[in-house]
């Protein structure tokens, strides 16, 4: 789906304008969400172009053009996807990419009436606050608190976390780079550091109590978003259906095409 077939509409959360986005039609509503320091792109590039499927994405707290304000988590961040959904009209199908599933996931335990449908892509939560595999991002969210962009950079490229992710995950890594170029700097650090500290705040016990269909999508050779994080998921939600597709580094053209028709096969069990 091209980004720029989504019209922009603004919700109001707590005096702060955030920007949402809507590709139109009559069609299956699915609210799907980007990921840390993404924006709309990063889901209209990851959406089928299909007129049976009607997307709205919200791009978070200090996301794309939304504005930042004082606060983030990813439980606040639920908050205002929820709000976006009660106003757009529910149950909807919900998903999202890395944070945007712990999104959704937070939201379908804590508000199943608003969910029929979910879909957890290239999860880098299951349950756990702070795990392991976001250290990366927090690294590179403590260098750009306290050095100019370019010295976090160069900094970063000498670290050995830079070594370990161009060996085992380039595009975790391609990912990591770009966000040295992000802007407000200090607001990419908060995010990077805050979030990576947080987690869903649900259990594994809520996960196993979800009775929705869910589809599971994941990659190898992922770092941030490991293959052991979506089997697990897949495995404690019931019924859930774990796909895998071409990691993103090795065929990018491949990864998007296959993420289209896993979620277009999913959506039209709707």
């Amino acid at each position: 789906m091209k980004r720029d077939e989504l019209k922009r509409f603004t919700i109001e959360r707590e005096g702060l304008a955030l920007a949402a986005y809507d590709s139109g039609g009559d069609g299956l509503l699915v609210v799907f969400q980007h990921g840390l320091c993404g924006d709309i792109g990063q889901v209209a590039e990851a959406f089928p172009d299909k007129r049976y499927l009607r997307l709205i994405g919200l791009e978070c707290r200090g996301h794309g053009a939304s504005q930042a304000g004082h606060d983030v988590s990813i439980a606040l961040f639920a908050d205002d996807v929820v709000a976006l959904i009660e106003t757009i009209g529910a149950p909807v199908v919900l998903g999202g990419i890395s944070m945007g599933a712990a999104i959704s996931s937070r939201i379908a335990v804590k508000r199943p009436d608003l969910v029929h449908g979910l879909v957890l892509a290239r999860p880098a939560w299951v349950a756990q606050a702070g795990p392991e595999n976001m250290r990366p991002n927090a690294e590179v969210g403590a260098l750009l608190e306290k050095l100019s962009p370019d010295m976090a950079r160069a900094a970063f490229e000498a670290s050995e976390t830079h070594e370990m992710l161009a060996r085992e995950a380039p595009d975790n890594l391609e990912s990591l780079m770009g966000f040295f170029d992000r802007e407000p700097t200090d607001v990419t650090a908060q995010l990077l550091m805050r979030i990576s500290a947080d987690g869903p705040g649900i259990s594994e016990e809520d996960l196993t109590a979800l009775a929705v269909p869910t589809m599971v999508l994941a990659t190898a050779r992922d770092v941030i978003h490991p293959m052991a994080h979506a089997e697990r998921l897949a495995a404690l939600i019931q019924g859930a259906k774990l796909v895998e597709i071409t990691p993103k580094g090795i065929d990018k053209s491949a990864y998007t095409s296959e993420f289209h028709a896993a979620l277009s096969a999913f959506l039209k069990g709707f």
